[in-house]
Order: C-alpha cells, then structure tokens, then sequence
C-alpha cells in the first residue's frame, strides 16, 4: 500500500489539474473547444486537454472514451 501512495497522489493531482483548468476556462471565456453536444464533441475535448499535458490515459478516464479512442484523437493525422 505504502509503495503505491506516489502513484495514487500523482493520479489525483492531475485529475485535479483537469477540474482546475476547466473551471478556469469556464470563468474566462476561453473557446478553444466549441461547445458540441455528446460525444461528438469529444475531439476538441480530448486536444484541449492533451494540450494542458495530460496523458492519453487520464483523458479517456475523464471523457469516458476509450483509451484506442484518444490515442487516435490525438494522432496527428487526425488533428485538423
């Protein structure tokens, strides 16, 4: 247990980083991500979030997708 407490603060920092950086963008306005309806608009969700520097991982935990979703989200090939 004593060994995967590092793992586990790590995890929920970054999840706390995301509810942050959210929130923030909410107060200020910021639309680098329209505002789609479902999971269509989960590709400018997944890049904004992959912008802030988390990884592909976490992003799928937070938006519900699967991680092989994002990972193709994120290729560049995908991103226009």
């Amino acid at each position: 247990m004593a060994d995967d407490l590092p793992e586990l603060v790590t995890g929920v920092s970054r999840k706390l980083n995301v509810l942050i950086a959210l929130s923030l963008r909410q107060l200020l306005g910021d639309k680098n991500f329209s505002a789609k309806r479902g999971k269509q608009g989960v590709g400018d969700l997944v890049r904004y979030l992959a912008d802030m520097g988390l990884d592909p991982k976490d992003i799928a935990e937070i938006v519900g997708s699967p991680l092989t979703s994002v990972r193709t989200l994120l290729t560049p090939m995908r991103r226009k």
